[in-house]
């Protein structure tokens, strides 16, 4: 860690995680997924196993395009939408659920865990100097540090429930319970990280929990943290 942030950290209180050499940065996994897709749910109890996993930050993006199909997904809005969108025109291809964006660079049909896996040792091959954070939850407030490193990147926040349990009355799940896991309810873009040192505070965003992801136009992540699980 760059000496230079130590005093900032401090001031800003205990923090809850930081990424760094002790503990590599997160590979972020991203399950573009509807409570009205009949395809999902595999795909969604494979994430609820990726989500119990500390070298990973498994989120759940509930997209709106299945809404009028059936059954209005409780979870879905349009950040969601609009980010898968952003990987469609990044990765060559189309929308479609079950999606699994593996590090923001590669893509695979979310019930595949064989290929799911060989993608996330993949991206945790490829990772290089990453761009360290700290995500604090201080005084009914989220303080978010970003250090020093190369490039130019977008800082978001998310803010996801932990497990959510939904009873589906119409649609292709009619009559089935899901249980889904690290449900996103926002995506926040704080800034612009330009390789100098960053700090941010910002009001809680929806959701139990919350994670930084810093990332690159081209899709590449820098750099991901998560408050502690019931910190």
């Amino acid at each position: 860690m760059s000496s230079r942030l130590i005093p900032l950290l401090l001031a800003l209180g205990p923090v809850l995680l930081v990424s760094g050499p002790a503990l590599a940065r997160p590979v972020v996994v991203e399950l573009f997924t509807s409570q009205g897709c009949s395809s999902c749910p595999p795909a969604e109890a494979l994430l609820g196993e990726l989500a119990g996993r500390d070298d990973l930050l498994a989120l759940g993006f509930h997209v709106t395009y299945w809404d009028d199909l059936g059954w209005k997904d409780t979870a879905s809005f349009a950040g969601a939408t609009e980010r898968q969108a952003t990987y469609a025109a990044l990765l060559g291809e189309g929308n479609f659920t079950p999606q699994l964006v593996i590090d923001g660079r590669r893509s695979v049909v979310g019930s595949r865990r064989t290929e799911a896996t060989s993608a996330v040792a993949a991206a945790r091959a490829e990772m290089d100097a990453e761009t360290k954070i700290a995500i604090v939850r201080r005084n009914g407030r989220i303080a978010v540090t970003v250090g020093a490193g190369k490039g130019s990147a977008k800082v978001f926040l998310v803010g996801f429930d932990r497990s959510l349990r939904t009873p589906v009355a119409r649609g292709e799940n009619s009559g089935r319970t899901l249980v889904q896991a690290n449900v996103v309810r926002s995506l926040r873009t704080l800034g612009t990280w330009s390789g100098e040192p960053l700090e941010f505070s910002e009001a809680l965003p929806a959701g139990q929990d919350a994670a930084v992801i810093v990332q690159q136009s081209d899709g590449r992540i820098l750099g991901a943290a998560r408050l502690v699980p019931g910190a």
